[in-house]
């Protein structure tokens, strides 16, 4: 476990950890994805999607921001040395999502039928199987958020990682072996099958994780044991009191999470409403949805992941400089909080556009698709930075107790987008492209109220030389003679081994050196233009090792 002052400090080096593990798990989660369209199908995709959306919902309202809230409450009571409290928290976190878990995973199961789209009833099945899932994530969730709140990002990143391993494996294991056993040869019954088998990963993931969790609580039992004895606050809160504080704490986080992501659902519930009042077929309509939300948003979430991290990592550094009213710190964090977002989200939006066809190419080739695919990624590309910059921000607020501002700012982020994406389905013939110009919208207006509620309640000036103005100069170059690069170096490929490999194969290879050529152009423009310190760039993973590379190159 960290000390006091590594884990008030050291919130990039926490981020950090979170971040690669994060990085890791959108890779995992987006390379298992191709060969499981290629069993289940885009439509399979569709069915499986629908019942995530809502399955998630649930899920928000049930467990999901619990390692947020306990990370946050359990933080503030072990700024003030008040170590029985912090462990009273986590106990009673325990309890909460027993029943609130186990009524959620019920209401599931058993609403599958009500909570579906009455036009898309063979995606019912699909949330039954996640039904259960709800249950095992709140106490999942009750653990990570303990182990953040201590200042260790460790314990949580690695079962992330195992999560998504365990979901990967068994998705398209669980795939195979439902189309095998209950399809029986029947082509129209593949992709519901498929779908079903899909989701039971997800359950199997969330299963192993905890596992994982329950092992490294029972290796710290010690440590948690020696805390609490040392607790010489003379503070003992009653059960009831603790109970209370979660409550207070949990369901304005919750809903504001809940109001935040239920633009999903809304999403998905006026496209099918509206592609069945236009009389297009259902199965085509969940065909479409299928390469929004498993494609398109999968790979735009890539990215975000690192926002995710950085939210998740500052909220118990942020939370106790509030509470020892320190707000110069607590400034600070926010500081290197957007600004090392920025520095990642900004070129990852540019060279998702710039290299949209090769990535859809090596990871959803299918043909009918995916030039609509390549298409709306290189429109909604844009939205990576909005939704980064939108859930640091929604952390901070989150983490000097702001719980209400950022469920405020989504309500009316939420009524605009709506606002926005009716008239276009019904009006135009956009369709998908309606869904990823109002998302866009939607993350730009979340993105705006929360700095402006920032800067409200912290009195905080974001800096916007060295984390807007030149990420996005060097972006742009970066963006440019990448896509110019891929094409030369295709071309050159193409011709030499053309003939020899797969050309699936042949834009991996291409793909990834442009990838590597992108990074270094990127990374050498922002030192050229001193949009990162020799200080910041040690806190990057390996940062020891950049700094050496840079000095090398007469970078720094």
């Amino acid at each position: 476990m960290n000390n006091k002052d590594t884990k008030e400090t050291n919130v990039l080096a926490q981020a950090s950890i979170l971040m690669v593990a994060g990085i890791i798990t959108r890779i995992i989660g987006v390379l298992y994805r191709s060969p499981l369209t290629s069993v289940i199908g885009d439509e399979g995709n569709g069915y499986y999607g629908i019942a995530v959306n809502i399955y998630t919902m649930i899920l928000l309202v049930s467990s999901y921001s619990i390692p947020m809230a306990v990370s946050k409450v359990v933080s503030s009571k072990l700024a003030v040395h008040q170590y029985r409290n912090a462990h009273k928290v986590f106990k009673c976190a325990l309890m909460y999502v027993l029943v609130v878990g186990g009524i959620a995973s019920l209401i599931t199961f058993f609403g599958a039928s009500i909570l579906i789209p009455s036009n898309q009833p063979k995606a019912i099945p699909v949330l039954r199987i996640l039904a259960p899932t709800i249950f095992f994530s709140g106490f999942l969730g009750v653990f990570r958020g303990y182990f953040q709140a201590h200042g260790t990002m460790v314990p949580t990143s690695l079962s992330q990682i195992i999560e998504q391993v365990a979901n990967a494996v068994i998705s398209i294991g669980a795939a195979l072996l439902f189309i095998h056993i209950f399809a029986g040869g029947d082509a129209d019954k593949v992709p519901v099958f498929g779908a079903m088998g899909s989701a039971a990963g997800i359950g199997a993931g969330v299963i192993t994780g905890l596992l994982f969790m329950l092992f490294i609580y029972s290796c710290n039992k010690k440590y948690f044991r020696k805390e609490i004895q040392k607790d010489s606050s003379g503070v003992d809160s009653s059960y009831r009191d603790i109970f209370k504080i979660i409550f207070l704490m949990v369901t304005p986080v919750i809903l504001s999470t809940f109001v935040y992501n239920i633009s999903t659902v809304v999403d998905q519930t006026l496209f099918m409403d509206v592609m069945g009042f236009k009389k297009m077929n259902s199965r085509i309509a969940a065909s479409l949805y299928g390469v929004f939300q498993t494609k398109y948003t999968v790979l735009i979430n890539m990215p975000v992941a690192i926002a995710n991290s950085m939210s998740t990592a500052m909220i118990p550094a942020i939370s106790s400089s509030y509470a020892l009213e320190n707000y110069k710190k607590c400034n600070t964090h926010v500081k290197e909080a957007i600004h090392f977002t920025m520095i990642i989200s900004i070129p990852a939006a540019i060279g998702m556009g710039a290299l949209a066809y090769p990535i859809m190419e090596v990871l959803f080739p299918q043909k009918a698709t995916i030039d609509l695919a390549v298409s709306i990624l290189r429109v909604g590309c844009i939205s990576i930075i909005f939704y980064a910059l939108s859930t640091v921000s929604n952390g901070v607020l989150q983490g000097i107790g702001k719980v209400n501002i950022p469920l405020r700012n989504a309500a009316i982020a939420l009524f605009l987008h709506v606002v926005v994406l009716a008239p276009l389905l019904y009006f135009t013939d956009l369709d998908l492209y309606a869904l990823v110009l109002a998302t866009m919208f939607y993350a730009f207006l979340m993105c705006l109220l929360n700095n402006l509620s920032v800067r409200k309640y912290l009195g905080y000036r974001q800096e916007m030389k060295k984390t807007f103005i030149i990420p996005v100069i060097c972006s742009a170059i970066m963006g440019i003679l990448c896509y110019i690069f891929y094409q030369g170096i295709y071309l050159i490929l193409s011709g030499v081994l053309g003939s020899f490999i797969h050309l699936r194969i042949l834009v991996f290879i291409c793909l990834m050196i442009s990838v590597v050529f992108a990074v270094i152009v990127y990374f050498v423009l922002e030192l050229k233009l001193k949009g990162i310190t020799e200080a910041e760039l040690r806190k990057f993973p390996k940062g020891h090792l950049l700094v050496r590379m840079a000095k090398k190159s007469n970078l720094l």
